[in-house]
Formats: C-alpha cells, structure tokens, sequence
C-alpha cells in the first residue's frame, strides 16, 4: 500500500529519485511499474472532476459539509466507531443488494454528483471497464468503493453524512492545508 503525503504531479511517475521525473504519453494507459500508477488529468470520458474550489451550484453546500466535517470527525469519534461498527453484527447480504441499498444516498460531499450512489457505483465501474478492460480487479474495486455508506441507513446506524462520506484525513494529528476544504476549519 502507498500512501502520499504530498499532491501527485499528474503524468509523472510517483515515486521517482529527486530530480528524476517520468512522464507517460498516454495519459489513459494504467501503469503499474513497482506497484505505482500514473494518474489521470481526466476520466474517460474526457472530464475534470473533484474540483472543491470551483463555483458551481453544490459547492456552497460540500463546503458546509466539509466544516461539519472537519469540526466532528476527531479521534475519539473515530475510536468509538472503530469499536461499535468492528463487532460486524449487523447483516450480511451480496454485493448487489447492498449496491441497491445505495438507491436511497446522496452523497453531500461530492462536487460533481447530486444522483443516488448506485448509479456512481456503476458509472465508476464502467469508467474503469473502458479504460483498463483487461483489469477484473479494477473494475470490481471501482463498484464496490463505496458501499460503506449504507452506514448512512438505518439499518446500519444512520450515521451524519460528515461521519461517512468524502474524503478522510488522519485524525489525532494536526490538520494538513492540503486537506480538501482546509481553511472552513479555522473559521
């Protein structure tokens, strides 16, 4: 597993000697050269996406739900979740009905979406299909990526959506300006 601590330069090899830089032609084409990949400007339908600065009919409401966010999701919030959802008693159900499930959720967080999950599932799914056909892994990754938001649900505990959804960040430390929507914090 690799985790960045900084912002990825787009079309240059993570991971390289300073100084050394890498660039790929395609920027479609998945590489996987000592388990790293290139990342994309684009999706594969020739859009940007995840543009939390840009103004836009959500953004008002994704940097509200960023300020709840960064204010509530602590480290004692997070060891109490770890505790109560690690006991693994709810349900068990296939992918597909907790993939349905998913017809009900929003998620508030997303700049670029305001349609219900299921149908982000399969768009992400089908992205990765059209791209990297020949990567099975990827393209089951890409549907099940987020089914943890049934958390959202009553019957799963109906957590707040600033508990569940968006992007994480480590707690227990301080908070990084390169965290999405870092400055709503300290207002």
């Amino acid at each position: 597993m690799t985790i960045l601590i900084e912002q990825p330069e787009f079309g240059v090899e993570v991971g390289t000697e300073a100084g050394e830089k890498k660039v790929f032609e395609d920027e479609k084409e998945l590489v996987l050269e000592d388990g790293l990949f290139v990342v994309p400007h684009t999706n594969s339908f020739g859009q940007t996406f995840r543009d939390y600065d840009a103004e836009g009919e959500r953004q008002p409401s994704v940097e509200i739900f960023y300020q709840i966010n960064h204010i509530n999701q602590s480290y004692d919030f997070v060891q109490r979740m770890r505790k109560e959802y690690s006991k693994l008693n709810r349900v068990e159900m296939s992918i597909w009905e907790c993939c349905e499930l998913l017809n009900e959720v929003v998620d508030e967080s997303d700049p670029d979406l305001d349609e219900p999950q299921i149908e982000h599932l399969l768009q992400t799914a089908e992205a990765i299909r059209k791209d990297y056909p020949n990567e099975d892994w990827l393209h089951l990754t890409g549907l099940i990526h987020d089914l943890g938001k049934v958390l959202l649900l009553p019957s799963f505990g109906e957590l707040p959506q600033w508990a569940v959804v968006g992007d994480t960040f480590p707690v227990g430390c301080a908070f990084d300006q390169a965290n999405v929507h870092h400055r709503v914090l300290y207002h």
